[in-house]
């Protein structure tokens, strides 16, 4: 990954980068002001942490990025595979409507300048994707529920049916999460992938000292993107394990759930 600020704090992907019509990024732990599992630069609302300190990491993040964003849509995500369209609709809401509408939201697109979309990790795995052609983004929450349910084919076909979408004008990016060494999982989770026709060979194997099952879910969301119609070329994915990387990346399985989030967001810039 590339660094966005000059300390670190803020990563991007080189793919992103080369298009000067979006700004992107991924939070590190580093650099804000929350406190104990939290610390220290903690950008969700969700998370249980103090809303001051949120506020501020939010505000620093902001100030960092090259045109500070009219607004950061960060849903409050469920693990589920409801897409929001963040359009004219949303924008001329009320606050309230705007926050029902994120409430048990894991993906988000628009074609609107300004506007960032935001989703929240800790060994989950983020998906950022940009029609470069059409000049529209979306941002995917991809736990292993999501996953499974197809979540980032569900977000390609939302962008599809509402832009126009089509899978060689995307570049997508899969960010820090767990990886395929550190995610052991239940026989109910390796079945339910099974149920669902995915290719276990290519996105699980067998631990013989352990006796569990580990899933890749960075190859699982890889392949959505493949079936959809983007070239391998133009999907890069980070390759870091947010488990055994929990100095800098926020790790839920490390901390424990009441604990702080990578952000990941991507805008598409103002003219």
């Amino acid at each position: 990954m590339i660094a966005i600020t000059e300390d670190r704090r803020m990563l991007g992907y080189g793919s992103l980068g080369a298009y000067p019509d979006i700004i992107h990024f991924v939070t590190t732990r580093r650099g804000g002001c929350s406190e104990g599992a939290y610390a220290s630069f903690n950008c969700s609302p969700f998370s249980g942490d103090r809303e001051e300190h949120v506020r501020s990491n939010q505000d620093s993040l902001c100030e960092s990025l090259l045109q500070r964003p009219l607004e950061l849509v960060i849903p409050h995500q469920v693990h589920g595979v409801r897409c929001l369209v963040v359009d004219e609709t949303y924008l001329q809401a009320a606050p309230a409507q705007k926050q029902e509408w994120l409430e048990g939201t894991d993906a988000l697109l628009t074609a609107e300048p300004g506007y960032c979309l935001c989703i929240s990790t800790a060994d989950c795995v983020p998906v950022l994707l940009y029609d470069k052609r059409l000049q529209a983004i979306a941002a995917v929450h991809a736990g292993w529920r999501g996953t499974v349910e197809g979540i980032v084919e569900r977000t390609m076909q939302c962008m599809r049916t509402v832009f126009g979408t089509k899978g060689e004008d995307v570049i997508a990016c899969i960010g820090p999460g767990i990886s395929l060494q550190a995610f052991e999982v239940g026989g109910e989770v390796y079945e339910a992938f099974l149920r669902k026709g995915y290719d276990m060979a290519q996105i699980a194997c067998w631990n013989e000292e352990t006796e569990k099952h580990h899933l890749d879910l960075w190859e699982a969301n890889r392949r959505q993107l493949l079936d959809f119609g983007v070239p391998a070329a133009q999907i890069e994915t980070a390759g870091i394990c947010t488990y055994t990387n929990q100095e800098q990346f926020f790790s839920a399985r490390r901390l424990g759930i009441h604990s702080g989030r990578i952000l990941s967001g991507i805008m598409i810039i103002r003219k």
